[in-house]
């Protein structure tokens, strides 16, 4: 695809942060721990597009960390910079864990094999043979991912409702522009990283029919319903 869709790094309102928070920040960091965050191991550059809008593509930053062998969670920024702007999450599960989950699950969750296989997917900074002997099995993952800012919008800040994002899974579907702009940045090449992951399998039993979206769109709306009330608390007398 020629045209481009790239994302915005918008600004975000409110004042700077003041040398009193800080100050406090600097503190608290010294005396908390920080496990789940602590436990962040790797940098997954890749694209995702809007479930219902294949036209709204954005580079997507992953930071991930391994729930264990089968199972890893990634928080998702528009960048790798300081600044940047946390727009999403990602969960990620081998084939096997996929293939346990309900029919009506399936279609939210989107494979890696075509992004891995293609070149486009890449650890940014990391030398190619070593980053491939991960990527052999990512391509053998799904992802559910869930972005809450629509930074391709311009929005400076996380408005709108939560949407489902999907990935690539063919030839075409990327904006040249786009892909361009990111080999370009990181030193990168698609195609030369292609040939070296030929011997990739990708997944075992092929991709879902049900995975992807089912080949379909979807997208969040908001439905206005009853909230269900707390039951009454008994009174309890001592």
């Amino acid at each position: 695809m020629e045209e481009v869709n790239a994302a915005i790094h918008p600004q975000v309102p409110g004042e700077p942060t003041h040398t009193g928070t800080a100050l406090v920040e600097t503190a608290a960091a010294a005396i908390q721990g920080f496990g789940p965050v602590n436990k962040i191991h790797q940098h997954l550059c890749a694209f995702h597009f809007y479930a219902h809008d294949m036209t709204r593509q954005v580079e997507a930053h992953h930071f991930c960390a391994h729930q264990n062998e089968e199972m890893r969670q990634c928080l998702i920024y528009d960048s790798p910079n300081s600044d940047a702007r946390l727009i999403g999450i990602e969960y990620i599960v081998s084939e096997t864990l996929f293939l346990t989950l309900p029919d009506e699950e399936k279609p939210m969750w989107h494979s890696h094999d075509y992004e891995v296989k293609s070149g486009v997917l890449f650890m940014p900074g990391v030398p190619g043979p070593i980053q491939r002997q991960d990527l052999d099995t990512v391509a053998k993952t799904y992802g559910k991912t869930i972005h809450f800012w629509q930074v391709d919008k311009g929005d400076s800040l996380p408005l709108g409702l939560p949407q489902v994002m999907m990935a690539l899974t063919r030839d075409g579907q990327l904006y040249d522009n786009l892909a361009y702009d990111v080999e370009k940045r990181y030193g990168v090449s698609f195609a030369e990283e292609r040939d070296k992951r030929e011997y990739i399998t990708g997944l075992v039993h092929g991709r879902h029919p049900l995975a992807n979206a089912a080949g379909k769109g979807l997208k969040t709306v908001l439905r206005e319903t009853d909230c269900k009330p707390l039951d009454p608390v008994p009174r309890v007398f001592v």
